[in-house]
């Protein structure tokens, strides 16, 4: 492998872990990165190494809110069990359900997240400190369940998907919201790992490089998170989020 290439995707992995530990959705710039620079990879193999990547810098944001943010620890466990569980399931049902299927719906509801994100400018910009009571670890487990298994069998928009819901059903704002999904972020990417890894997809050398990218991008986009809070999150999850909508309608209209 050239050197040019492995720097270049080092510094992807970089910016794929600021923009991931603020506001999730670092896989739309280390995915394509590692696709168009190595073109003769299987997709499973580019899927894979991002994985390794990712889940230590995912890991490392984690870590950063967990010692910033308070958060019940009981609600944490619901959120990393279910996502852990249904993002294994996800994967082990990749060749049960067509992508094509799901692109349209994903889709859609990118779109009603984005209008609705935008329209209501109070949303996710205040928390309500709350003891997590039974209602509220059913909902955290039903929706860390649904969006965990759709990560695990298509993938894009994972992160927005956690971060929308935890808002609009646990009360929380952008920051807390995004430390919560870090937790669901970083079991999700172990369970496609568990899966990825014993089928031989991941190129071990490279990932762990871009692991250390992933990291250092990490520590900066958390303290950015910190440093301007929940409106600066809420930007870069609109911008984020319509990212998503372009690529997919592309794929969909398009390609």
């Amino acid at each position: 492998m050239e050197l040019e290439i492995v720097i270049s995707l080092v510094v992807f992995a970089f910016m794929a872990g600021a923009i991931d530990a603020a506001v999730g959705g670092g896989g739309l710039i280390q995915i394509p990165a590692l696709m168009s620079s190595l073109p003769h990879l299987q997709p499973a193999t580019v899927f894979g190494t991002n994985k390794l990547a990712s889940i230590f810098g995912t890991g490392s944001a984690a870590w950063s809110y967990l010692r910033q943010v308070k958060l019940p620890w009981n609600l944490l466990g619901v959120i990393a069990l279910c996502s852990l569980v249904s993002a294994f399931m996800g994967a082990a049902s990749v060749t049960l359900i067509p992508v094509d299927i799901l692109k349209p719906f994903v889709l859609f509801m990118l779109i009603v997240i984005a209008l609705y994100t935008f329209m209501k400018k109070q949303f996710g910009q205040l928390h309500v400190e709350q003891k997590p009571n039974k209602k509220m670890l059913i909902l955290a487990a039903l929706g860390s369940l649904l969006i965990g298994f759709y990560d695990g069998i298509f993938g894009p928009g994972t992160g927005s998907f956690f971060i929308f819901f935890f808002i609009r059903y646990l009360s929380v704002d952008f920051l807390h919201a995004s430390a919560l999904s870090k937790i669901a972020n970083f079991t999700t990417n172990l369970a496609a790992l568990s899966f990825f890894i014993p089928s031989g997809h991941v190129l071990f050398l490279l990932g762990a490089m871009m692991a250390v990218a992933n990291i250092a991008g990490s520590l900066l986009g958390v303290r950015l998170a910190f440093k301007y809070g929940s409106g600066f999150i809420r930007i870069l999850f609109l911008i984020l989020v319509s990212l998503l909508i372009c690529r997919l309608s592309y794929q969909l209209f398009w390609v």
